[in-house]
């Protein structure tokens, strides 16, 4: 039995909720003390709480795989992928000016030749990265920079046996969209409709089905469509329950979760730590495109709040075989909800109190 387990056990009920009161009292009026300047701030966290520990050790991580991947590149790299959509907002710019990126288009051009040669990037990424490269030597006027890297991509041509060809994978007019005839009153049912769901029906969803979802969520608008996450799908009754289980705010309906989705940031794609929250906005786009998608397929979802609490992050961290710069953002059941189950009225904040209208009369 575990240490927290007996003194559970031991100590009454009573006694532990009056000792929580006092400490949180004390806590309250301890933190006036700090809470003044940003450097006592930082040093009551250095002194008397750890709660921003594995995220800072994850940051710096983070920074060091960063530089390592440009080294060893896998199915995705980061510095490719927002270098490729910083050329493509030069291209639409308005007006366009005839020279732009001159002070990244070399490192573009080169970590494009070392993912080519190391033919493991993902086809489509590359595929991407290609097009828009060959569409910006199209349009761009040299400058000494600019004529290094346009040199450096010729040869790549010339030297490397690429199968790659020039498709659509470049910017495009907004009038060449796809038609679109989902009203608001259509759409506002959609989010009715997707309510959190917690009972469902002991039944497994076709991994087509996932997969179509997962696509749809890809569409989400992500910081220099860097997409800095993956979804982590478990389908084992058992495993997704015992991982259910391990957010907390689960009991009750933990065991009955057949399909259970964990939503992991990975701090790999950024070199500063000025952009650590972009995998916490990215990821939480995305979740909620695909909980939308789902809904449209009959299957129900349930955002399940990811707490930073270090023994919970541990026992993930081992469950998933995390890695020091990755980070759980959320956990998502999904299913085919059972018709009795109940849902929760969870009344929202009107327009009123949410809408901050700055240009207009507040009365």
């Amino acid at each position: 039995m575990k240490p927290r387990e007996i003194a559970k056990k031991i100590i009454p009920a009573k006694l532990v909720h009056r000792l929580r009161e006092y400490g949180a009292s004390f806590d309250r009026r301890f933190i006036k003390l700090f809470a003044g300047t940003r450097f006592t701030s930082a040093l009551y966290y250095l002194l008397f709480s750890r709660e921003f520990g594995r995220e800072q050790q994850a940051v710096l991580k983070g920074r060091l795989a960063y530089w390592q991947s440009l080294k060893n590149i896998e199915r995705t790299c980061a510095l490719l992928r927002r270098n490729t959509h910083r050329l493509e907002k030069g291209l639409i710019m308005r007006p366009r000016r005839p020279s732009f990126a001159s002070d990244y288009i070399g490192e573009t051009v080169s970590c494009f030749r070392d993912a080519a040669i190391a033919q493991t990037l993902n086809e489509a990424e590359l595929q991407w990265a290609y097009d828009v490269l060959d569409e910006y030597f199209n349009c761009v006027t040299d400058t000494p920079k600019i004529a290094v890297a346009r040199k450096v991509w010729t040869e790549l041509h010339n030297k490397l046996p690429l199968t790659i060809k020039r498709t659509d994978a470049v910017p495009y007019p907004h009038e060449t969209l796809p038609p679109c005839d989902i009203t608001p009153e259509q759409l506002h049912v959609l989010f009715q409709r997707r309510r959190s769901v917690r009972w469902y029906q002991p039944q497994q969803v076709p991994l087509d089905e996932v997969h179509r979802a997962m696509s749809m969520a890809s569409l989400a608008p992500s910081a220099c469509n860097r997409q800095p996450f993956e979804f982590y799908v478990v389908q084992e009754p058992k495993r997704a329950a015992k991982i259910a289980n391990m957010a907390g705010g689960t009991v009750g309906f933990a065991e009955q979760i057949s399909n259970l989705i964990v939503v992991v940031g990975d701090l790999k794609a950024y070199p500063a730590e000025r952009d650590r929250h972009c995998i916490y906005i990215d990821a939480s786009l995305a979740s909620m495109q695909l909980m939308l998608a789902f809904e449209t397929m009959g299957i129900a979802t349930c955002p399940i709040n990811w707490p930073d609490i270090e023994f919970r992050e541990k026992l993930l961290e081992q469950e998933l075989g995390l890695t020091g710069e990755q980070r759980p953002v959320m956990l998502i059941a999904f299913g085919y909800a059972d018709p009795t189950g109940g849902i929760p009225y969870s009344a929202k904040k009107s327009s009123t109190i949410l809408g901050r209208f700055l240009d207009h009369d507040s009365h």
